[in-house]
Order: C-alpha cells, then structure tokens, then sequence
C-alpha cells in the first residue's frame, strides 16, 4: 500500500515515520510512504507555489501548474515501479474543510489492503487559503476532513490517517486484537471505549472498581459495557442516536 505525500513540509511528516509503534508499518514497507516537495515542481527562480486570489480578498492561492506537474511525476514513478499498467485509478486526496470527516469506518475501509483503496492513495497538504479550484476538478477525487476546525496545512491530516490507517495493519500492534476494544469499532458496538486501570491496586487512596478484581470475566464484560454506554450517553449523545441504542 503505497502513499505519495505532496507537501511544502515534509520535514513535518518524516520524524512521525520513524516512531512509536506505527513506523512498523513504514519500515516494513506495509505502508510505503514517499514525500514530495511541492516547490521541486514549482518554475522560476523563486519557485513560486502560490499567487494572489482573482476577485481580491486576504491569503494565497496555491497554483495549479506546479501541483499539476507534481502529480504528473508521481504517476510517473508509480507506473514505473508498479506491475498495474495505469494509475488513473489512483485515488488523490485533498484534506479540506469540505471534505468527508475521517471516522473509524472510514479509516478501516482506506486500511484493507485487499480493498478498495488497497494501491493507497495520492495525499495532498494544501496550505496558505486552499488551491485552485481548476486543479482540484481536474485531478482531485477525494475530500478528508479531520473534523469542524482549520489547520495551517494538511500535513497533520495526513498524519493522522496514515497513523490511523497504519495501527490496523496486521503485525503492527503488539496485540493483534486490540483495535477491536478501540473507541467506536463495531466490536463494542461504535461506542466509546470504557475506563482502564493497572497496578498498583490503589493508588492515592483511590482503589479500583472491585468488579475488575474478581476474576469474573463475564461480570467484568457486562460492567465494561455499562461503563460504554454510559461514557457515550454522557459525551457522545450523538452516536447513541444515531445508532438508536
């Protein structure tokens, strides 16, 4: 599974590959990343990426020429190195405010390697007042929101899906079983995860909840999912809802 990251910072994006229990998945080459700086593809002596917006108003454009050569030489390369013939399947993915919210079921569906996006993904990190609007209709098939709020850029975005997407490969957790007990997997309904403790037994005069000390792994399973429904009642009325639970 292959992702092509068009940025202005990919100094931004290249410590996160190299880290924590994710880099698993980046230096087995199950998620192989590759970082494209924008400004290579860019002309003139200054290497210009962005212009003033027609129309007036505050910001910056990104140009669509030097996005639009970027991605020709991904395509390029990709079919260079790849047995498929085209990669005018490809998907390319701008994140916006516009864009579909990354939830857990969409991270799963962009994590099946036998699936739909199992080529991965052309990725790209807008910045400054987003990009022309020719380019996106030309090239762009897939909008990706992080939630109802504005970044600098889209490489925190792109981050958190390929972090997202990463954790669900097979060999990256520690416990290949894991996720499923995660916060909104379909294991536990798409509720909230319930509250965790370990040792010590107290801790600052605080014990933990006796039903976890039992030994009863059926009464600690109903009292993990009393605690599910009741986190997600509390601070997630919407998913009951939605879910008529």
């Amino acid at each position: 599974m292959r992702f092509d990251i068009i940025t202005l910072f990919p100094e931004l994006i290249q410590p996160f590959l190299s880290v924590g229990i994710a880099r698993r998945a980046f230096e087995s080459k199950q998620i192989d990343v590759h970082l494209w700086q924008l400004r290579d593809y860019a002309e003139g002596n200054y290497k210009r990426v962005d212009d003033r917006p027609f129309g007036g108003g505050p910001g910056m454009v990104m140009l669509a020429e030097p996005l639009a050569a970027c991605l020709a030489a991904i395509k390029h390369t990709r079919e260079a190195t790849s047995s498929k013939a085209s990669t005018s399947a490809i998907p390319v993915v701008l994140f916006s405010p516009i864009g579909q919210p990354i939830a857990q079921s969409v991270v799963e569906t962009w994590a099946d390697a036998g699936g739909e996006f199992g080529e991965g993904a052309i990725l790209i990190c807008g910045r400054y007042e987003g990009l022309d609007q020719r380019f996106i209709d030309a090239h762009v098939t897939h909008q990706l929101s992080l939630g109802d709020f504005v970044l600098s850029g889209g490489e925190i975005a792109a981050v958190a899906l390929l972090d997202a997407i990463a954790r669900l490969q097979p060999g990256v957790l520690t416990d290949e079983q894991s996720h499923l007990q995660d916060s909104f997997n379909p294991a536990i309904s798409g509720l909230l995860d319930c509250q965790h403790y370990t040792r010590p037994e107290e801790w600052r005069g605080i014990g933990v909840p006796e039903v976890l000390m039992s030994g009863n792994h059926a009464k600690i399973e109903a009292w993990r999912q009393a605690q599910r429904l009741a986190l997600t009642k509390n601070l997630r009325p919407d998913i009951i809802d939605a879910k008529k639970l």
